[in-house]
């Protein structure tokens, strides 16, 4: 049972090739991301705390993400692609513990590596289709910035476990895919 961490900068794509791989490895896709929301959505007392952190371009506490996840792996039965989490080395560890607990443990991490002004490029472009109040020009800088002091030392920690795999994160999607699949097997 594959459990797979995809892992980028905001922008990168890991939305977009998770569907690539949820299909191919026949996994259950968790998106962190869309569990948030799904409680913003629901006006939850949660959903109004977590709304306010990515308003202000902050991460959400890892308590949150971590109990979502513990439920989530709890249910799970195929295995699992975490899109959006770990954000940071606590929560990879947190995840591991998780993992442990019902015997199983993250089979490999796929980073897709962006430049930054692709990024900033594409966060725009999304703002403008999907009208996300979150991605504005300051929000996305400062969400970068988070990216790079809080969430991008979780890829050392998986490349010390030998599970990191770098796929450049540039060219059609399809061909990021077929890069994706060559790493993973």
């Amino acid at each position: 049972m594959k459990n797979i961490v995809i892992f980028g900068a905001p922008g990168a794509g890991k939305g977009t090739q998770s569907d690539y791989i949820v299909d191919r490895y026949n996994l259950n896709h968790i998106s962190t991301g869309d569990l948030l929301r799904k409680e913003i959505a629901d006006q939850t007392p949660l959903g109004i705390r977590i709304k306010s952190l990515m308003d202000d371009g902050q991460l959400v506490s890892d308590d949150i993400v971590i109990e979502m996840m513990d439920k989530a792996i709890a249910a799970d039965t195929r295995g699992i692609l975490f899109d959006g989490f770990p954000r940071t080395v606590a929560q990879a560890q947190a995840l591991d513990k998780l993992l442990a607990k019902h015997s199983r443990e993250v089979t490999c991490m796929v980073d897709l590596e962006v430049p930054s002004d692709e990024l900033m490029r594409r966060l725009l472009e999304r703002a403008k289709i999907q009208g996300r109040s979150d991605d504005n020009e300051t929000t996305i800088a400062h969400r970068l910035e988070e990216y790079r002091t809080k969430t991008l030392p979780v890829a050392e920690y998986y490349a010390a476990q030998g599970k990191k795999i770098v796929i450049d994160g540039l060219g059609s999607v399809e061909d990021i895919a077929h890069r994706i699949r060559q790493a993973i097997g």
